[in-house]
């Protein structure tokens, strides 16, 4: 495989305003980001925004380039596939990582991990799922849960669903879903082609899509959920978090 990572990041958040830029202990969150992204190793790391205030906040960062890109895209995942355009026009890499730009503890580590399902040929996308240690967890809409089931002693899995309700149903472990993907080129370039799908527009979740398209989803499982930052709250325990590993 020859991966390329690349963080699509935007400043119109609803819940947090311009929180790809918000300062975490005297440096912005998506500059957290890009570092974790580089420290993995993994490919060459792309920052993709359609906000100019973005783009000149990171230029100081070494080893990332920046791509600005149509600010009228819709998702996260068209500004990957645009950024990869104007990078890679000749298709140097296979692999697209997309890694969301507000997980600022987000472990190297995991950016290899997520690579291992496609090692399965049938898989389509590679990404990440997390067990759920606080069940209280499971009736949060904003955590994402994946009904999959990894067989004893191995942690890859095919996602089967993704919801913002707990499933499955029944007693055993729950699995929080890690907004990070890795695509096949092709799956990728398939993808953003296609329109919203149903489930998509009803669970607002936009994994649904490439399920019902009829790609297959590999899940690797982790032994813990990156901290993601949607809120003050979330932005306030990130800052202790980091102060406490620096």
């Amino acid at each position: 495989m020859r991966p390329i990572v690349i963080i699509p990041s935007r400043l119109a958040s609803t819940r947090l305003p311009r929180k790809a830029l918000v300062d975490i202990n005297g440096v912005s969150m998506i500059e957290r980001v890009i570092k974790q992204a580089l420290s993995a190793q993994i490919g060459p790391v792309i920052l993709a925004s359609g906000d100019e205030e973005i783009i000149t906040a990171t230029q100081h960062i070494k080893g990332v380039r920046a791509v600005l890109t149509d600010p009228a895209l819709p998702s996260g995942s068209d500004r990957v596939w645009a950024a990869l355009q104007e990078v890679d026009p000749h298709n140097d890499y296979d692999v697209v990582i997309n890694l969301q730009g507000d997980l600022p503890l987000f472990n190297p580590d995991d950016l290899k991990a997520v690579l291992k399902p496609l090692e399965d040929q049938a898989i389509s996308v590679g990404t990440l799922v997390a067990p759920i240690y606080d069940l209280n967890e499971c009736n949060e809409s904003s955590i994402v849960k994946v009904a999959c089931a990894f067989p004893e002693n191995n942690n890859l899995a095919r996602a089967l669903y993704f919801s913002r309700q707990p499933i499955p149903w029944g007693e055993g472990q729950f699995w929080h879903h890690v907004g990070v993907y890795a695509w096949r080129r092709e799956a990728l370039a398939k993808f953003v082609t296609l329109p919203p799908s149903l489930l998509e527009q009803r669970e607002k979740l936009e994994q649904l899509r490439a399920l019902e398209s009829g790609m297959i989803i590999g899940c690797h499982s982790i032994k813990e959920a990156p901290m993601g930052v949607d809120t003050e709250k979330d932005l306030a325990l990130v800052r202790k978090i980091a102060q406490c590993q620096s």
